[in-house]
């Protein structure tokens, strides 16, 4: 016998606020107490009015949409997807604004896999599949138009008279608190992620392009009379990288043990465009800077690639992270298979090992010409951080071998996010090496920089993709690392003693990169702003 239950619409609206209010904003009431408990003096009956409010706000936004043939594939949707939310805010401390939103959608099937576990399951059944079953079976009673409009206006007016009460009594807390916490809406389900997944199809999907716009149309190759040589640049793009956990940084472990004798230059101090990789990759190849960065202006305008590809200067990108959110879609790019049968790659992912080969083949058709070659690494993508690095590089152990890593030890994840760290500079090294072997026929030079940083536990966040405005450093500050071979130095009168003290010292942003490629490649256009290219200040006669 099936279940059935009846149900009359303005109960049903009733417990679905209950339970969206209690269950499901339980992350919101979570980081409305962190807040509160860091204020000295708080009226006990603000606190206890909060869940009042989100209670009344929830019903008054329930009863618009219980309506007859609708409600239910509504608020079966809204539901089951909020059970995801809530499982991320949870677990993670992720808030699904319009960043998150774009980054989610951009996320290809192996990433979006990697979040699957256990811990996700049960409560994605829990919390998502159970209440919508319910759902589903209870048949909802409407009374004739006119009672149930009465009805449905009660119920309402009941909720906005309790809004109104709290207000009334609570008003300077709610706007004090409010204004000095805007972060605090982000977390409240569903108005957040809905509103925000409206403004992301709206802009996406519905409103007009703009005209496209090229950049940089004066471009020129503009060597220095003194370089003789053709010049080849690697930038390597790294992948949820935190600067602070590297010891050229001041890390205490030995992150960086493969190119401590290739003198790399670090720049310390380094933000991030933004803290997913949907919005920092555009960013940092864009001339706009994160002050002024739009997203629909950077579809539909030139970035830096496509300057130096102007220029006449072969430009590549291999990417082995899935994609590169549009940057590289006007020059040649090579992208990765994870199916490539080679003991790299397992299928879903590849170390980034794999990218070598490619980087030899694109230097042998380079032909003693310029180039530029763009490195995507998969880096230290999570949460699955044990699967970015082979057997052989676990450095640091005990590793976290699972997806759910908020439950391993600190230690453990640590470790593991460690080892990638690692990896990645024994690949720096390869990339280098790589290079080293070139010098005699170019002027050779690399930098890498990563998208975006990632929380480790701090604060309770994990991942990364926190609002820019209360990210914490570990998701903002990114390492930026460069190699210049003799040759480029000597040829292009680079100081590197002024170089390293700037890195040293300097506060820089990926605002740079656009402007330091320009830099390190020679080229010369109207778009350039040497104030942003750190290398200029540290050139002979400049």
């Amino acid at each position: 016998m099936s279940l059935r239950f009846n149900l009359k619409s303005q109960y049903f609206t009733l417990l679905l606020a209950v339970y969206f209010t209690l269950i499901l904003n339980y992350p919101f009431f979570r980081e409305s107490w962190k807040v509160l408990g860091k204020i000295e003096q708080v009226k006990a009956g603000f606190i206890v009015s909060i869940p009042f409010f989100v209670l009344f706000a929830l019903i008054i936004l329930f009863s618009l949409f219980t309506i007859k043939y609708i409600s239910k594939p509504i608020f079966i949707f809204l539901t089951v997807s909020s059970s995801l939310v809530f499982y991320a805010g949870l677990t993670y401390g992720v808030v699904f604004d319009y960043g998150m939103i774009q980054n989610s959608s951009q996320t290809n099937l192996a990433e979006a896999l990697s979040y699957l576990n256990p811990s996700l399951i049960i409560s994605f059944i829990l919390t998502g599949i159970l209440p919508a079953f319910f759902i589903t079976r209870a048949n909802i009673i409407y009374r004739p138009l006119v009672k149930e409009v009465l009805s449905k206006t009660a119920l309402m007016s009941l909720s906005l008279l309790g809004l109104l009460i709290i207000a009334f009594f609570y008003y300077q807390d709610y706007a004090s608190i409010g204004r000095n916490n805007r972060f605090l809406q982000k977390y409240i389900v569903p108005t957040q992620y809905v509103s925000s997944g409206y403004k992301y199809l709206k802009k996406n999907y519905f409103t007009t392009p703009l005209v496209y716009q090229q950049l940089g149309l004066d471009s020129r190759k503009a060597a220095a009379a003194t370089v003789t040589r053709p010049q080849v640049t690697v930038m390597v793009l790294g992948e949820t990288a935190r600067a602070m956990n590297y010891r050229y940084n001041g890390y205490s472990r030995d992150t960086n043990p493969f190119t401590v004798s290739d003198n790399l230059i670090s720049f310390r101090h380094v933000s991030s465009c933004g803290t997913a990789t949907a919005v920092s990759v555009p960013c940092m190849f864009s001339f706009m800077g994160r002050a002024n960065y739009d997203e629909n202006r950077a579809t539909n305008q030139d970035n830096v690639l496509d300057v130096i590809q102007r220029s006449g200067i072969n430009t590549q990108w291999i990417d082995n992270d899935g994609g590169c959110k549009g940057v590289c879609g006007r020059v040649p790019t090579i992208s990765i298979s994870t199916k490539t049968d080679s003991p790299l790659c397992d299928g879903e992912y590849c170390f980034d090992d794999i990218i070598l080969p490619e980087l030899e083949k694109a230097l042998a058709k380079a032909n003693g010409k310029d180039t530029l070659i763009v490195l995507h690494l998969i880096g230290s993508h999570g949460p699955t951080y044990y699967r970015r690095y082979p057997a052989s590089h676990r450095k640091f152990t005990p590793d976290c071998q699972r997806s759910d890593i908020q439950n391993c030890t600190r230690e453990e994840l640590v470790n593991t996010y460690d080892n990638t760290i690692a990896y990645t500079d024994y690949m720096l090294s390869r990339i280098v090496n790589v290079l080293k072997v070139h010098t005699d026929q170019y002027n050779t030079n690399m930098l890498y920089m990563s998208d975006h940083g990632e929380s480790l536990g701090e604060n309770g966040l994990y991942l990364h993709g926190t609002p820019y405005a209360i990210a914490p450093k570990e998701q903002t500050h990114v390492p930026a690392l460069l190699w210049l071979s003799d040759n480029y130095v000597r040829e292009n009168r680079i100081d590197t003693t002024c170089l390293r003290k700037n890195a040293e010292s300097e506060q820089i942003s990926q605002d740079y990169l656009s402007h330091s490629l320009l830099g390190l490649t020679n080229v010369a256009t109207s778009v350039y702003k040497p104030e942003l290219d750190f290398l200029s200040g540290c050139r002979e006669g400049s």
